[in-house]
């Protein structure tokens, strides 16, 4: 199968080159790598050009954005800057962060599992952080969802749910959508990435409301989103980002924000985040 990746970089000189050579030692390399050097101001854009000048399949492309790091808006654009530069040309498209150390054999499962069912819309391992010397699960994982930091879509897919949103909770609604439009998702326990940097240390102080607004944007209402965001501020064991996720969905709401989905998508949305709860209380 072919398949290109597309990596969004922000200063990412203490990682980037361990990733590229992660994606160089794949036993099904890929049939290009677009790296989107987001208005870096270290050395992030010298080590993707070493990499481009020796192996043909990287391709580095310049954006300039604000150097501020708000969740979801400023990664998808650079994300989408770099599907400009691609044709359909393509299997799967993998959306990839600067930080990973994938498995060897990662991409070659990844088209297996594709090729095993044309039903699969969406494939991801899972993550793992180093703590105390050792690597272990990162708390945010869940078998039923892929990590943002390693997406891969079947085309098809990709292009049925709209490509991804550039707004925060575009790693959710993309899933919700694929499921909506009778997609499935698989991720792989065996394939362990190595995330290198944890998920939103670089977030600054206003990004924590956008995650309240995401909910309101999914078209969760306030009860869910009441239960989601207890659950996640219990796994980031951070208790009282609760009150500002429901402070962020409080105000989305009273400004009127635009929904990410449909009013047909967000019915599906509500009644299958009901269902996943009920699943999870009555076994």
């Amino acid at each position: 199968m072919n398949y290109y990746i597309i990596i969004p970089a922000y200063n990412e000189e203490k990682f980037i080159e361990v990733t590229l050579q992660s994606i160089l030692n794949q036993t099904l390399l890929p049939k290009k790598v677009i790296v989107v050097n987001d208005n870096s101001t270290d050395k992030t854009s010298e080590i993707i050009s070493e990499f481009e000048s020796k192996y043909g399949i990287f391709k580095q492309v310049l954006k300039v954005s604000e150097n501020i790091h708000l969740p979801g808006s400023k990664v998808i654009q650079a994300f989408e800057k770099g599907l400009e530069v691609l044709d359909d040309d393509y299997d799967f498209i993998v959306k990839l962060d600067a930080d990973l150390i994938l498995p060897n054999n990662y991409f070659e499962e990844i088209a297996k599992t594709f090729q095993s069912d044309n039903k699969i819309g969406m494939v991801g391992g899972f993550a793992y952080i180093e703590k105390n010397n050792e690597w272990i699960l990162e708390n945010l994982t869940d078998k039923d969802h892929i990590r943002g930091a390693f997406k891969a879509y079947r085309k098809d897919c990709f292009k049925q749910i709209g490509g991804l949103k550039t707004a925060m909770g575009w790693d959710t609604v993309d899933e919700l959508l694929c499921r909506f439009y009778g997609w499935k998702i698989k991720t792989i326990a065996e394939l362990k990435v190595k995330h290198l940097k944890p998920t939103g240390a670089n977030y600054n102080k206003t990004a924590r409301y956008k995650q309240g607004e995401a909910f309101y944007t999914l078209g969760y209402g306030f009860t869910i989103t009441a239960i989601a965001g207890l659950k996640l501020a219990l796994r980031k064991k951070k208790p009282l980002l609760f009150i500002d996720y429901i402070n962020g969905f409080r105000k989305a709401k009273k400004e009127n924000k635009p929904l990410l989905v449909t009013t047909e998508q967000a019915k599906f949305i509500r009644n299958y985040r009901w269902k996943k709860i009920k699943e999870k209380v009555f076994g």
